[in-house]
């Protein structure tokens, strides 16, 4: 597969870059996280309300959890003016507790969030959910996948997950969910294999209830592509998707690293059936970020070209330890297109 770098000279013909914007940083006091590493946006307007859903860890340590951001009621989309859902006494403020799920999510936390809205054929209504893997034994995984779901007043737990591996090259393990519901369907594109073994494989299924009945889980990108994060939007009656292609290997990462664009005229379920990728950001090191991934876009409008691209980062800190990292989330105005 041949990949294209896009740059200023293609402002006319490709897609562009604006300015990144830092959202939310544990170090730095003027993005109001107070210490807390909180990333993994999944972005939508509920109502007449934007909302961020996030993956976290308050004050830098224990088991994630998902937490939420909103604009003003009524405000327009924007880089600026989020602002976390915290509690009383200023803490943050889990979306949910763990009052079923506490087996399959307690110890290792929750992790990825992805809002959708869809049909529930068993109970005949609409429903909201923010699907996530949890782990039940450590930060690191071995992951399924479940959700959240609202019941009219809250985000409620679930006492099993919905989606787990049973592919032998997914490795035991399914993280990184992006849904949207289309035709019936709730379809999935999530990453299997763990960053540890360096194994990264990206797959997907569909089912009509969302919580069982998958379809067979099916390579949708190889390992070599380093796959993340396959997130897509509709637009005009065709699809978007943003990625990200990461790098967890020693040494520098290699220039494809980065997000990267494609579209579609369906929500296909290999990526050879989307437009040939292209390179919309790399793994520069801007300072407060390098190799960005866990891309969530929304357009400002459902016909137009620009989008607010939210996405994870993160930087070297001289903390002792194995781990002497700052998790971060940024976001960026980006033009796409509308043909290719």
């Amino acid at each position: 597969m041949f990949f294209v770098h896009v740059n200023e000279r293609d402002r006319r013909t490709g897609p562009l870059l604006g300015p990144e914007v830092k959202i939310f940083d544990p170090r730095d006091e003027s993005t109001g996280s107070r210490g807390s590493e909180l990333l993994d946006a999944s972005i939508t307007q509920r109502g007449e309300q934007w909302c961020l859903y996030l993956a976290g860890q308050e004050d830098g340590h224990g088991a994630t959890d998902i937490y939420a951001a909103f604009l003003p009621s009524g405000a327009p989309l924007s880089a600026n003016g989020w602002q976390l859902q915290r509690g009383s006494e200023g803490r943050l403020t889990a979306v949910a507790p763990r009052t079923c799920s506490r087996a399959w999510d307690g110890n290792g936390g929750r992790h990825c969030p992805s809002y959708v809205k869809g049909w529930d054929n068993r109970r005949r209504e609409w429903v909201e959910r923010l699907y996530y893997a949890g782990a039940a034994e450590h930060l690191w995984g071995p992951y399924t996948i479940g959700f959240l779901e609202w019941d009219g007043e809250r985000w409620a737990d679930q006492s099993e997950p919905v989606f787990s591996a049973n592919e032998d090259w997914e490795h035991g393990s399914v993280y990184e969910p992006n849904l949207i519901y289309h035709e019936g369907k709730w379809k999935i594109w999530y990453v299997a294999g763990s960053n540890q073994e360096d194994y990264l494989v990206h797959g997907y299924a569909e089912s009509e209830d969302g919580r069982s009945g998958w379809s067979k889980h099916v390579l949708f990108a190889p390992p070599e592509m380093k796959l993340f994060d396959f997130c897509v939007r509709p637009r005009q009656g065709s699809f978007d998707a943003i990625f990200a292609r990461v790098w967890v290997g020693s040494g520098a990462p290699p220039p494809e690293t980065g997000l990267w664009w494609c579209r579609a005229a369906a929500p296909y379920s290999r990526l050879s059936e989307w437009s040939e990728p292209v390179q919309i950001m790399t793994a520069e090191d801007r300072g407060w970020r390098s190799g960005p991934w866990k891309p969530s876009f929304q357009f400002y409008e459902d016909e137009g070209e620009r989008a607010l691209l939210f996405f994870d980062g993160c930087y070297r800190t001289s903390d002792p330890g194995p781990f002497p990292f700052a998790f971060t989330l940024g976001c960026a105005d980006v033009h796409l297109p509308a043909k290719v």
